[in-house]
């Protein structure tokens, strides 16, 4: 790799990764939070708000995600419709935010229900899920915020509004739960902040000179929408597909192991979503290059980051594999406040059979977003639908049948693997088409 990409490649991926990291540590400082304060049914709470967490973040993701990319593309191509696409994605997330804020508004309580939580669960949930159902067009509007800096060359700023908007959470978290008395309300606040925090702070871009991105004041454009989201839908299924396991998951391990089940598979959730921010991070920093080389036609600079990042995400890997395997009770004991034994003997397996799939995942999310990210939206589309619902369905149930609870540990690692050989076939056949 030359030295000049090599080194834009570790500025880019490197700045991102610690940007995501901020995300999943205030996402642990929650958790731990909350099992202080609400011990097990707190976590259960948590858990079953993920999902919708998935879906308001796969949401603000595909739209803010593909828009830049788009962006990026056009203008490395010199097509000034690039300028579109910020204003159109900001006003299309506003629209499409309306019914989550109508559900925190008027019916959280059968949210939670539907979900999966009892009257108990649901009662103790209900502050938790109103607030951070609300602010969900804030959520959306940072993730485009955040996405446009970062492809317009200030991956540096990208990284300090995240990282601001986590240090507030990790802050206020406390000062709301336990000084001021707030509890599950008080952390539901100070993660609903938190977004309009970065926002802010990447908003600071939109005034310096060299900014290349514009707010224009039209009228939506559902065919820039379409235009976006065609390159944004596998950054949705990826977030998308969180949920899903997340609820699948949920819905089984109540069948066979009930609340604490449940509470097992949140720390294995948040401590798994601490993982795969990194692995985003490689993707998502690598994505603004890739897109730019290949606007230029320069594919073989574009591939080189491809290759490049395969080679970041299978070292993360290999580090995240042998802290989970060495540290397995420590890690559990963060959330299990109680000192349930029941809890610490589900999640224990939990972490040793879960946490290897990250080795398939790692080059699964990488080499999705490079397919993304240089205009081959069905082949991500495909990739992350396999990985994010179709095989990791199929092995949850199938395998959850035969093994109980380990066959649910056991599911995700099967379901990377599977994905990744289709990836692994699906670059060999473009790298063909390419040369």
């Amino acid at each position: 790799m030359p030295q000049s990409l090599g080194k834009e490649y570790i500025k880019f991926v490197s700045q991102n990764i610690l940007g995501m990291l901020g995300i999943s540590i205030y996402i642990l400082a929650d958790t731990f939070y909350i099992s202080k304060a609400a011990g097990a049914d707190g976590i259960t709470v948590l858990n079953l708000c993920l999902p919708l967490y998935n879906l308001i973040y796969a949401i603000g993701s595909m739209v803010g995600v593909g828009s830049a990319t788009r962006f990026t593309i056009l203008k490395a191509q010199g097509d000034s419709v690039c300028h579109r696409f910020f204003s159109n994605a900001i006003f299309s997330v506003l629209f499409l935010s309306i019914p989550f804020m109508l559900a925190g508004a008027f019916f959280p309580d059968r949210i939670l229900k539907i979900m999966g939580g009892d009257s108990a669960i649901a009662a103790l949930g209900i502050p938790y899920a109103r607030i951070f159902l609300i602010f969900a067009p804030c959520f959306m509007i940072n993730f485009i915020m955040n996405a446009f800096v970062r492809n317009d060359g200030a991956p540096s700023l990208a990284m300090t509004a995240t990282l601001a908007g986590s240090i507030f959470n990790i802050i206020f978290d406390y000062i709301f739960m336990f000084p001021l008395g707030m509890g599950m309300a008080g952390a539901a606040l100070a993660t609903a902040v938190s977004p309009v925090v970065s926002s802010c702070v990447c908003g600071t871009h939109l005034l310096r000179k060299d900014n290349q991105i514009r707010f224009l004041w039209q009228r939506p454009s559902p065919k820039r929408l379409l235009q976006a989201c065609q390159l944004g839908t596998s950054a949705f299924i990826g977030e998308f597909s969180s949920g899903v396991t997340t609820t699948m998951f949920n819905f089984l391990i109540l069948g066979i192991a009930g609340n604490v089940g449940v509470a097992a598979y949140g720390v294995i959730a948040n401590l798994a979503l601490v993982a795969m921010s990194m692995f985003n991070g490689v993707a998502q920093g690598s994505q603004p290059l890739i897109s730019r080389y290949y606007g230029q036609g320069d594919e073989s600079s574009a591939r080189k980051i491809l290759r490049y990042g395969i080679w970041t995400a299978l070292g993360i890997a290999a580090v995240i594999i042998v802290i989970t395997r060495v540290q397995t009770n420590t890690l559990i004991a963060m959330f299990n406040s109680e000192g349930s034994e029941s809890l610490r003997s589900l999640a224990f397996d939990g972490v040793r059979l879960y946490f290897p799939g990250f080795l398939f995942a790692g080059i699964n999310i990488v080499a999705t977003g490079y397919l993304s990210a240089s205009d081959c939206g069905l082949q991500a589309l495909a990739a992350s639908v396999s990985r994010g619902v179709v095989a990791i369905i199929l092995c949850a149930f199938t395998m959850s049948r035969i093994w109980g609870m380990k066959g649910i540990w056991s599911s995700f690692t099967t379901a990377e693997l599977l994905t990744g050989i289709m990836v692994v076939i699906m670059l060999a056949q473009l790298g063909k088409r390419r040369k």
